[in-house]
């Protein structure tokens, strides 16, 4: 049973890397001093939520699809409100 506990990892993965990702960006303070350092930190970090969320649809079961794509939409969310601010 590889892979099943392969699908399972890469979901949590997926799942790890988004809460980290939901984490940094509530922390995320446009005016703070260290603005361009936390936008970079945070940018690298929804890239790699995206690239766990991708590797995680490649192996995904059919009850893991949609929470990946409902991550991918809050990210796609996150992404539209750090490019507003």
């Amino acid at each position: 049973m590889p892979y099943h506990k392969d699908k399972q990892q890469a979901f949590q993965a997926a799942q790890q890397s988004m809460n980290q990702t939901e984490d940094i960006y509530r922390d995320f303070v446009v005016d703070s001093e260290d603005y361009g350092h936390h936008l970079k930190h945070l940018k690298e970090e929804i890239n790699e939520t995206y690239q766990q969320i991708e590797n995680a649809l490649e192996v995904a079961s059919e009850t893991q699809r949609p929470q990946l794509e409902r991550f991918r939409n809050d990210l796609d969310k996150i992404v539209k409100k750090v490019d507003e601010k």
